[in-house]
């Protein structure tokens, strides 16, 4: 399984797609690109091994690993990156402005009824790249 988002950059956010072996899956939303500052900015582009992990507070979801100098990057339901993100990744049925979505648990519930089950048998890795 091949999991892409591709990104557009913006001053006040970034919006993306993510594409599941090619074919359109969701839109997502992150923290405009503020050079790698944590909890402010989203993540450099780059590939990811993402696994599954739970937490009290946003319950089932997805973590990236060995994000250069960050630590728990999440995708998670979320629709307004600045107010509701840290550095994470949401998730979105439709983009409403830079950075903001709808629908985003509808979004993640279906992106995770996909992933979950490869992610019992083996290692899946998430490439995040320019749409340019």
């Amino acid at each position: 399984m091949k999991l892409v988002i591709k990104r557009t950059y913006h001053p006040s956010g970034t919006n993306g797609q993510l594409y599941i072996n090619e074919a359109l899956q969701c839109n997502t939303i992150e923290l405009p690109w503020l050079n790698n500052k944590p909890q402010l900015s989203c993540i450099p582009e780059g590939e990811y091994e993402i696994k599954k992990r739970f937490s009290i507070k946003f319950g089932d979801h997805l973590i990236l690993i060995n994000v250069k100098d960050r630590s728990y990057i999440l995708i998670h339901p979320a629709n307004n990156a600045k107010k509701e993100l840290r550095g994470c990744i949401a998730p979105v049925t439709t983009l409403t402005a830079p950075g903001q979505g709808s629908s985003s648990k509808k979004a993640f519930n279906a992106l995770i009824q996909v992933v979950y089950p490869v992610l019992k048998n083996k290692k899946l890795f998430i490439k995040i790249c320019s749409n340019n």
